[in-house]
């Protein structure tokens, strides 16, 4: 059972009770994202969750990572679109430490200038080594035609130009601006009583001032007139390509009807295969691609759904988006039978089982639907699931993967090695 509360200075505070282990995972989410980052500041948000790592008076960098190691914990964070986060998941009797942790860099994290520029030449690092892969630049690139106003535009590392001209200042006013209790989430599961559970986040969280509620900057996206194409060439051997179409937010009812069919086209992703996709099929078995996958993000604004494809040698990209649009036409005008619906959710099922095992997960999936504004988008995830039906799945493909809906990505590999193309 779930439980929500809202201390006086706004921190919500969600409570989940697993007593199947003694362990207990905090998750401490913001309502604050890449997509909130205007021209300038472009992965200012990933830099700033680096920054929280970098120390408080009360707790000096280094300190956390031994303390936490120490009683056999685990901490970490990352930065999504539309939010960060950061969990720890700890034996139960020392939540206290995790308690203490995020309610002091709530408030008090130090953006040492010598730590800022460290975390730079780190930032930059990881920009470069995702640079490495041709997909990054593909997507990259997708995404900057498929969003020429919202914040999707960007990636969560941001833009090279900005990685290099943001400084300690704009870290810092970032940091002060999102990171407050009337902006936060904090998220508990696992072997606790609930309200002395809630005692303790009160007596640790409740003295924080509550600040002013940010105006996240947001910008919405005008429709679309018609299909986009991206073309990116880059060195290497190998084609891939991408065909993504709108997508409605998580919360649209829509989104759990695109997301089976989805999982028809393209597979039910996590640790199950993908071979009785109805695409595996065509592109695979068929020896035009080597793999193919999509994916639906969970996201509070329209996103995309996407399918990609990594081209066997000698195949074309042409080829590939031929036999990819012939299975979506044909879902659109013939719809998916029962059984394939079945399947598909059962398939669903396993992944979701998998995915919400453990407390440190189920915890995650919370937070995120806290984000979406939704607590019960994870709780009723099945359910959501169950309700579709063959007409359903027909319905979203005729409304979403249209022509003027799509945005069409090539790599097109210049046939030269990395290394020869920087001689």
């Amino acid at each position: 059972m779930i439980s929500q509360h809202t201390l006086q200075n706004g921190l919500t505070v969600i409570l989940k009770e697993v007593h199947s282990a003694p362990v207990i995972s905090m998750w401490t989410a913001y309502r604050v994202g890449s997509r909130n980052e205007q021209t300038g500041q472009t992965g200012i948000s990933h830099w700033v969750e680096h920054m929280l790592f970098k120390g408080t008076a009360q707790y000096p960098v280094g300190v956390l990572d031994r303390l936490i190691d120490r009683v056999g914990g685990q901490w970490n964070a990352y930065t999504d679109s539309d939010f960060t986060m950061y969990y720890e998941t700890l034996p139960a009797e020392h939540i206290d430490l995790a308690l203490s942790a995020e309610a002091d860099r709530m408030v008090n994290a130090l953006f040492d200038p010598e730590e800022v520029e460290h975390e730079r030449t780190v930032i930059i690092s990881e920009r470069q080594g995702a640079e490495n892969s041709p997909v990054f630049w593909l997507r990259e690139e997708l995404r900057a035609a498929a969003f020429r106003v919202h914040g999707y535009h960007h990636t969560i590392l941001g833009d090279m130009a900005d990685l290099h001209t943001i400084s300690r200042d704009d870290l810092y006013s970032h940091y002060k601006r999102y990171y407050a209790p009337s902006n936060a989430v904090l998220v508990l599961v696992g072997a606790f009583d609930s309200a002395g559970m809630l005692k303790k986040v009160e007596a640790t969280f409740g003295a924080i001032p509550a600040g002013t509620p940010p105006l996240c900057f947001c910008r919405a996206e005008p429709p679309q007139q018609g299909e986009r194409r991206a073309h990116v060439e880059r060195p290497g051997t190998t084609a891939f390509a991408v065909i993504a179409h709108r997508a409605p937010p998580a919360t649209h009812p829509d989104w759990f009807a695109l997301d089976m069919l989805d999982s028809i086209l393209t597979g039910p992703g996590g640790e199950l295969d993908n071979k009785t996709s109805r695409l595996y099929s065509a592109l695979v078995k068929d020896e035009i691609a080597v793999n193919v996958g999509g994916g639906l993000s969970e996201s509070i604004d329209p996103y995309l759904h996407s399918i990609s494809v990594t081209l066997r040698d000698g195949r074309t990209h042409a080829e590939a988006e031929a036999a990819i649009l012939r299975e979506i036409e044909r879902i659109q005008q013939e719809g998916v039978s029962a059984a394939e619906l079945a399947r598909a959710r059962k398939q669903a099922r396993a992944v979701f089982a998998y995915e919400t095992e453990s407390v440190t997960n189920q915890a995650y999936w919370i937070a995120q639907s806290a984000m979406l504004g939704d607590l019960d988008w994870y709780e009723r995830y099945l359910e959501r699931l169950d309700a579709i039906t063959p007409d359903d799945i027909q319905v979203v493909a005729q409304t979403y993967l249209q022509r003027q809906n799509r945005v069409v990505g090539w790599l097109i590999p210049t046939g030269l090695a990395d290394t020869e193309a920087d001689e």
